[in-house]
């Protein structure tokens, strides 16, 4: 019998100290879900294809089904929930979503508002064809994108002043 050795993971998540102890094995996606009960990051293809398990690492996109927990210690992790702004309202992006009805089942939505977030930060005023190469790594089944891409020019108006 095999025993899996087990690990104390730390880390900062959402601006807060967290650590765990999980297998050496333990992705971060489920290390975030079940281990520090974050449940914002979903998980669909489990393969790093559709970008629902989307989070930012030190404020970089990553796919937290294909990055080990045991990687990240010591860094900063942002998932949805830390999103928000500091007084618990909804960050632009998270307004133009609302508003523009970027989501319907919502499932992608945690991957695509991670995403979209660090696409404005390094391009606070896309094109067109660069809001459609920022979010072509994450997969939505449900709207056709179309609102998804209304979404992000509205969230780099919000973020500009612009009403």
């Amino acid at each position: 019998m095999t025993i899996e050795r087990t690990h104390d993971i730390a880390m900062t998540v959402n601006g807060v100290h967290r650590s765990a102890t999980a297998p050496a094995r333990r992705l971060l996606s489920d290390f975030l879900r079940h281990d520090l009960g974050l449940t914002g990051t979903h998980v669909g293809c489990e393969h790093g294809v559709c970008g629902c398990c989307t989070v930012l690492l030190d404020g970089e996109p990553v796919r937290s089904c294909l990055t080990l927990a045991v990687t990240v210690a010591g860094r900063e992790i942002t998932t949805v929930e830390g999103l928000a702004e500091p007084d618990g309202g909804l960050s632009p992006v998270q307004r133009a979503f609302q508003e523009c009805h970027g989501l319907q089942c919502g499932f992608c939505t945690p991957g695509f508002l991670c995403t979209v977030t660090a696409l404005l930060r390094d391009n606070p005023r896309p094109t067109h064809e660069e809001v459609l190469e920022g979010i072509s790594g994450n997969l939505c089944r449900c709207t056709g994108y179309q609102n998804i891409i209304k979404s992000v020019h509205r969230a780099a108006e919000l973020k500009a002043g612009d009403r």
